[in-house]
């Protein structure tokens, strides 16, 4: 059993369709861009300097509490 069907999560990928001409936004793929933009504000997550995957996991859970908390403080 993989972890998105344990966890009941639903991914859905967003495809460009073939007729399309210019640029046009796809839908919700700005919140992925806009999460890895503002994770890239911490600059530990910048680049790779963890050894062990959970103390960066941990960096990005407080980067993540960060962003949320200064969002609660400064709407």
């Amino acid at each position: 059993m993989d972890k998105t069907a344990y966890l009941d999560f639903v991914v859905e990928i967003i495809r460009r369709s073939d007729d399309q001409k210019g640029f046009r936004i796809l839908s919700r793929s700005w919140v992925v861009e806009r999460a890895a933009g503002l994770l890239t504000r911490w600059r530990r997550l910048v680049r790779d300097y963890e050894q062990r995957i959970d103390v960066s996991q941990a960096m990005i859970l407080v980067a993540t509490g960060g962003n949320l908390i200064r969002r609660n403080a400064h709407p």
